[in-house]
C-alpha cells in the first residue's frame, strides 16, 4: 500500500510546529471555508433514542433529495440510480471492485489523485497511466495514446473533472472523444466529479451523465466534502444508470452495513443551502487562484498553469527533487519562524521519474496567509541547496 504523498510529511510538519514555526498548509485539500449553518442546525436538532443502521444504500430521503439536486445540472436520474458511500473514496473503491476483476486494467491520465493507487491496490486492479503535461495545462492526452494502452485486460478509464491535482477542467469535446473510445472498446468510464461546482472563467462543467450512449458505461463519483466544506462528514455517493453495476456495488455496501448516519443527516441538510453560498465561495476561490498564479509565475524559474477548476495546481519549480525539497522546507527552512508545506508531485504520477521538479498546491487558505506562504517559498527557493539554474 503506497504512502500518501499528501500526508507522509505530516510528522515533519508536527516537528516544525513543536519548534514554534508557523506552517502554511498548501499541501492538502482541506478548505478553510465555513461549513453552512444548515448542516450544524440539522445536527443540533437530532433527537434519537437509538442510533440505528441506515439502509446499506443510504437513507432513502437523502437519496431522493440528491436525485432532485442533480436535476439542477440537467442530470435526470432516479434515486435508485445512486448509492450513498462513506466518502468519495469508498465510492471509487466499490466501483472498481464491482466492475474490474483481479488483474484487470484501468487507464488514468497522470498526474492523478494519489489515493487512486491505494483504491486500485485494494481492488486488485492495475493502473495504466497516460501522461498529461504541464506545458498545455495538463489537457487530456491525445486519444491515440489511449488506444495504444488498451488490451484485453483493459476494462475502464478514470478521469477526475475538474482535476485533482492539476485543476484542469475537461471540455465537452474532450469528453466526446473519450465517449467514442469507451463505446468502441466496451469500457466503463469513471468520472470523479466532486469538484463540479468549482469551475472558473465562464467555463461550465459537463458531466458524463449528460452524454447519450453512455448509460451502461458511465459511473460518477461525488462527495459533499469539498462542495459544502464537509470533509469530516465522510459522505459520498456513486451514480450509474447501469443497474447491474449498482446491484454489485450494493453487495459491498451491505458488507460494511451502512454509511455514517450523522453524516447523511448533515449532508441531506446541506442540499438546502442557497445558491448564494456557491457564488460567494466560487468568488473567493477565483481570487485565491489569481493571486497564486500571478505570484508563482513572478518567482524566477517557476511555472504555474492557470487552473480552470477545483482548487489545486501543479507548479514546476527550479529544484532537483520535490520530495527532498518539501521535507527540507519543514526540517531546515524558516523565515520569521514560518514555513510552508507542499505536496511533492512525484506521488501523483505512476510513471517513475516524473514530477521531480513539480509540487501540488491547494489554495485553501485565505489571501493574507497565502501571500506569507509564497513569501516563504520565494526565499526558500533562493536558499535551497538543490536549486536548479
Amino acid at each position: 500500500m503506497p504512502s500518501s504523498p499528501i500526508r507522509k510529511l505530516v510528522p515533519y510538519a508536527e516537528q516544525a510546529r513543536q519548534q514554534g514555526k508557523k506552517v502554511y498548509h498548501l499541501n492538502i485539500g482541506q478548505p478553510d471555508i465555513e461549513t453552512p449553518q444548515e448542516v450544524f442546525n440539522a445536527m443540533r436538532n437530532i433527537h434519537f433514542t437509538v442510533l440505528e443502521y441506515s439502509h446499506s444504500a443510504g437513507i432513502e430521503s437523502f437519496r431522493r433529495k440528491l436525485a432532485e439536486y442533480y436535476k439542477k445540472y440537467d442530470i435526470d436520474i432516479n434515486y435508485t440510480d445512486l448509492l450513498i458511500t462513506t466518502g468519495g473514496s469508498e465510492a471509487i473503491t466499490f466501483g472498481m471492485m464491482a466492475t474490474l476483476d483481479q488483474g484487470d486494467e484501468i487507464i488514468i491520465p497522470e498526474p492523478f489523485y494519489a489515493n487512486y493507487n491505494g483504491f486500485a491496490m485494494a481492488a486488485g486492479v492495475v493502473i495504466k497511466p497516460i501522461t498529461s503535461h504541464i506545458e498545455n495545462g495538463f489537457a487530456l492526452p491525445p486519444i491515440m495514446e489511449f488506444e495504444k494502452l488498451i488490451t484485453a485486460k483493459t476494462k475502464a478509464i478514470l478521469i477526475c473533472n475538474p482535476n485533482n491535482p492539476t485543476g484542469y477542467l475537461y471540455s465537452k469535446e474532450e469528453l466526446e472523444q473519450l465517449k467514442e473510445i469507451v463505446i468502441e472498446h466496451d469500457l466503463f468510464l469513471f468520472a470523479d466529479e466532486v469538484y463540479r461546482d468549482f469551475c472558473y472563467d465562464g467555463k461550465q462543467h459537463f458531466s458524463v451523465l449528460n452524454m447519450s450512449g453512455l448509460e451502461d458505461h458511465a459511473i460518477v463519483i461525488d462527495s459533499v466534502s469539498k462542495r459544502f466544506s464537509m470533509c469530516g462528514a465522510r459522505v459520498g455517493n456513486i451514480i450509474s444508470r447501469n443497474k447491474k453495476v449498482l446491484e454489485t456495488v450494493l453487495k459491498f455496501a451491505q458488507a460494511r452495513l451502512s454509511p455514517p448516519t450523522f453524516g447523511q443527516i448533515a449532508s441531506e441538510a446541506a442540499l438546502d443551502v442557497s445558491a448564494e453560498y456557491f457564488v460567494s465561495v466560487k468568488s473567493e476561490y477565483i481570487s485565491r487562484r489569481n493571486l497564486m498564479v500571478e505570484t508563482l509565475n513572478n518567482i524566477p524559474g517557476v511555472f504555474c498553469p492557470n487552473p480552470g477548476g477545483a482548487f489545486y495546481t501543479i507548479a514546476r519549480l527550479p529544484i532537483d527533487d520535490s520530495d527532498r525539497f518539501c521535507q527540507w522546507l519543514l526540517e531546515s527552512f524558516s523565515y520569521q519562524n514560518q514555513t510552508v508545506m507542499l505536496a511533492p508531485a512525484t506521488g501523483f504520477y505512476a510513471t517513475k521519474g516524473l514530477g521531480l521538479d513539480e509540487v501540488r498546491m491547494a489554495y485553501v487558505i485565505n489571501n493574507s496567509e497565502m501571500k506569507k506562504a509564497f513569501e516563504c517559498l520565494t526565499l526558500a527557493l533562493r536558499d535551497y541547496p538543490g536549486k536548479k539554474d
